[in-house]
């Protein structure tokens, strides 16, 4: 099953091809639905308890599958636009439509002649038109190629709407027409006219499987659809062809059949939703991933520590707590990428983030590349004091690795600038960076290759290194 979620799009039952694994376990089913149709066929005819309650139970379950499943596949005919899905949506809905009229009209049931009306041959010829309209479906599902044409959901409604009146087209024959239909049902067992009208409809089924058994690349759909037809002439078989009439073991077993069937595209589709939006979570994990790092180092990109910023910004107002800031630069990297190109400073770069990352790894702490060769690191509930140390280990660190950089005025390997800010109260998160920023600044003024602290409060003769922060901006080496 999780290989389902590897598998390119479109994700959709309609056009994934089915796997040796789906067709074994179909052809699992199929065989056991043929086992025990042969199995029930001899005992078909034995009557049994008259229970009226199966009748609603039954016919409600299946109504409640069908339309499900119609609107299940209405997603699936959104998405691929295709004609034969929405005839398919089409039938699922004519079938759930044409059994609430069948139990609406089931005589004894509601009414002595049931809530529709007509006679005793009302229930049957709607049986007959509502199993003979589903494998139609089927075979134009197997047969309509290419997209609808306009807006699909114009297109879904005239489908519907062409279902709706098909239905009360039926319904209206059935009840108020039923003197021009041959009767097919005597008391409770079925007429010599039964006979042909059931082998029509049966043939109908059969003819709706061969044409999903032809289909060339066949879809987990089509695959499901197959169980469905065999499962839809074992329940025709059980209770309008080897039985006798109604509430003998075929007719119970036939809409048992009858109720496997509509349940089990139903069951696939649920199953497959499910694989849906796991692999939903995980596209959304991954994109949120890619949106927050960094393609370069791996470690978070520079939107990602304006968002952390700010929330950390927040956290800390609301709780009077601390939070600091480094910012660092690579010394001298131009001349680095001059000297040694573009492939050496990248890597030098991975180095440097590696560094980084392996130096923040406390709850919350959060490591980013700012942009070019300035990186930050965002420290919640740290002080400056801390924070300081901090950037001294990360500058020792990364002197550490021992990078070549020839061209370096400061040392003979790559090294770092740091300056580091601290929040203090009624301070804005765009400031804390300036100050951070600014900081840095002053750390490569005095020599690079250390960590320096913003000054709170400079004393005598010290140069405030946040004062002249837009001026400095400009001054950058």
């Amino acid at each position: 099953m999780p290989k389902v979620l590897q598998r390119n799009a479109p994700n959709f039952l309609s056009a994934l091809p089915a796997s040796r694994l789906e067709q074994r376990l179909a052809k699992a089913v199929m065989l056991a639905s043929a086992l025990t149709l042969l199995a029930l066929l001899p005992f078909a005819q034995r009557q049994l308890p008259q229970v009226w309650a199966f009748i609603p139970v039954y016919e409600s379950a299946l109504i409640l599958s069908d339309i499900v499943t119609a609107a299940l596949l209405i997603g699936q005919f959104m998405i691929s636009r295709s004609r034969a899905m929405r005839v398919l949506v089409c039938g699922y809905l004519f079938t759930g439509l044409m059994a609430s009229a069948h139990m609406l009209s089931f005589p004894g049931l509601f009414a002595e002649q049931g809530l529709l009306g007509g006679d005793k041959q009302t229930t049957a010829w709607l049986y007959m038109f509502w199993h003979a309209g589903f494998p139609l479906c089927v075979i134009a599902y197997c047969g309509l190629p290419g997209e609808v044409r306009g807006g699909t959901r114009q297109a879904l409604l005239q489908g519907m709407l062409w279902v709706v009146g098909v239905v009360l087209a039926l319904v209206l024959l059935a009840t108020q027409g039923i003197a021009a239909l041959p009767a097919i049902m005597v008391g409770n067992h079925y007429s010599p006219a039964m006979l042909a009208v059931v082998s029509s409809v049966w043939l109908l089924s059969m003819l709706a499987l061969l044409a999903l058994w032809q289909r060339r690349m066949r879809s987990v759909l089509d695959l499901w659809l197959l169980v469905v037809m065999g499962a839809w002439l074992s329940d025709i078989a059980l209770s309008a062809v080897f039985n006798a009439g109604r509430f003998d073991l075929g007719f119970y077993a036939g809409r048992i059949y009858g109720l496997l069937a509509s349940n089990m595209v139903l069951l696939i589709l649920l199953v497959e939703n499910g694989w849906l939006y796991a692999r939903l979570l995980q596209t959304t994990a991954e994109l949120q991933r890619l949106m927050c790092a960094d393609a370069l180092t791996g470690i978070a990109n520079r939107r990602a520590l304006d968002e952390a910023l700010q929330r950390e910004w927040r956290r800390a107002q609301r709780r009077d707590g601390a939070l600091s800031l480094l910012m660092l630069d690579v010394d001298h990297f131009k001349l680095y990428n001059d000297r040694y190109g573009h492939v050496a400073g990248d890597a030098c770069l991975r180095e440097v983030a590696a560094v980084l990352a392996r130096s923040a790894q406390r709850a919350g702490e959060f490591a980013a590349r700012y942009g070019g060769e300035e990186f930050a690191v965002l420290l919640p509930d740290v002080d400056p004091a801390a924070a300081l140390q901090l950037g001294q280990r990360i500058c020792q660190a990364v002197a550490t690795l021992g990078i070549a950089h020839a061209d370096s005025p400061t040392a003979g390997h790559v090294t770092v600038s740091l300056g580091v800010a601290g929040l203090r109260p009624h301070m804005g998160a765009d400031t804390l960076l300036q100050r951070a920023d600014a900081a840095l600044y002053a750390a490569k003024l005095a020599g690079r290759n250390r960590a320096l602290l913003a000054k709170d409060e400079p004393g005598p003769g010290e140069e405030d290194s946040t004062a002249s922060f837009a001026g400095l901006q400009t001054q950058r080496a």
